[in-house]
């Protein structure tokens, strides 16, 4: 089962309602689409790349137009943890993970 953290439903909300400030309808597409992509990560977890910043094997990305789908694949589910733009310089603390 594919789970979305706290954090990363908070960041894909920021990020919707930012967008929004010029086009409600471009930040439901956007929404939509990163939610879309994570669809079907349970029937193939490592479709994703390791996250270079971490280098490990079980958390993985999915990239989608200008953001990182970050996510932690678990025995039996994936954790969505953040969802961050490509620009944005990633520390490892900026991925809380339980």
């Amino acid at each position: 089962m594919v789970n979305w953290t706290d954090h990363a439903l908070s960041q894909l909300h920021h990020l919707h309602d930012y967008i929004a400030q010029d086009s409600s309808l471009y930040a439901k597409r956007v929404s939509d689409s990163i939610v879309r992509k994570t669809i079907g990560l349970d029937m193939l977890p490592y479709k994703g790349r390791k996250v270079a910043e971490l280098n490990e094997e079980f958390v993985r990305e999915l990239e989608i137009s200008s953001w990182r789908i970050i996510y932690e694949v678990k025995r039996d589910d994936i954790d969505i943890l953040a969802v961050i733009h490509k620009r944005q310089d990633l520390q490892v603390g900026d991925i809380p993970r339980k």
